[in-house]
């Protein structure tokens, strides 16, 4: 690797580095420039500013997260949305341990946009397709206690064997989720049942295909986006604003974190 390809990843590396051991706003691009061993200038030439070193490293974790809640999203039975989701969104936590001990270490950073707006939109996204079409009070909140407990373990045990925390952290899943125990439905039939009783949030079925033809939703154009952050802005449910322009709720948190 030649060295202007390899100074960046070494800068990269360092940060993310510094910023796990002191936090993001303590640590200097003067500290970092130290760490590699090059001056400041050379720091600002490979990178303009701290925010931009900051989206390297989340990026890849937020993308993949994005990525693994929308393709869960895409299946029709609400049953496997759910395990799609959990299984998906732990592979990303332990796949980028750093970057998420990074994100929940320094919580300042959760009210940084872009960065904290695309992870809180990530996790609303995962509440909402482990909860399901049964959206009483009760499965809301079982279901938000889950995915809390898919990336606190990763980060409270970040020298623990990735195949060891994920059977752990998945074992917990199915314990918190498991019917017998009071917790969601896990059969298709209490799934159909609860449908039944409250129906979908806005009025359609979880589940459905996503898009017109179904698969990945249509993306929309930028008038159709500037109307989706205005409804939002509104007051309007992300569930309804899908429902009405037949796209995923993947498809419009990605316009509202944009």
């Amino acid at each position: 690797m030649r060295d202007e390809e390899a100074t960046p990843q070494r800068i990269l590396a360092a940060a993310g580095a510094l910023f796990a051991a002191h936090g993001y706003r303590a640590t200097s691009m003067n500290a970092i420039a130290e760490q590699v061993g090059i001056t400041k200038a050379a720091l600002y030439y490979h990178f303009s500013a701290k925010d931009d070193l900051l989206h390297r490293l989340t990026e890849p974790l937020l993308e993949e997260l994005e990525g693994a809640l929308e393709q869960a999203e895409s299946h029709d039975d609400p049953e496997r949305v759910r395990w799609s989701a959990i299984e998906g969104y732990v592979h990303v936590c332990l796949r980028h341990r750093e970057a998420l001990l990074l994100l929940v270490r320094d919580m300042t950073l959760l009210v940084q946009a872009p960065v904290g707006e695309r992870f809180k939109a990530a996790i609303a996204l995962a509440n909402d397709l482990v909860c399901g079409p049964d959206r009483r009070l009760e499965q809301r909140v079982r279901a938000a206690q889950t995915v809390a407990s898919l990336g606190d373990p990763v980060v409270l045990f970040p020298d623990a064997p990735v195949a060891v925390l994920r059977e752990l952290i998945l074992g917990g899943a199915h314990a918190l989720l498991d019917d017998r125990g009071g917790g969601l439905p896990s059969g298709g039939g209490g799934l159909e049942e609860a449908a039944g009783r409250t129906g979908s949030p806005a009025g359609g079925r979880r589940g459905r295909s996503r898009g017109r033809e179904g698969g990945r939703p249509p993306a929309l154009s930028d008038e159709q986006s500037a109307t989706v952050r205005r409804l939002y802005g509104e007051g309007h449910a992300v569930d309804e604003i899908a429902e009405r322009f037949n796209v995923s709720r993947a498809t419009v948190y990605r316009v509202l974190k944009n």
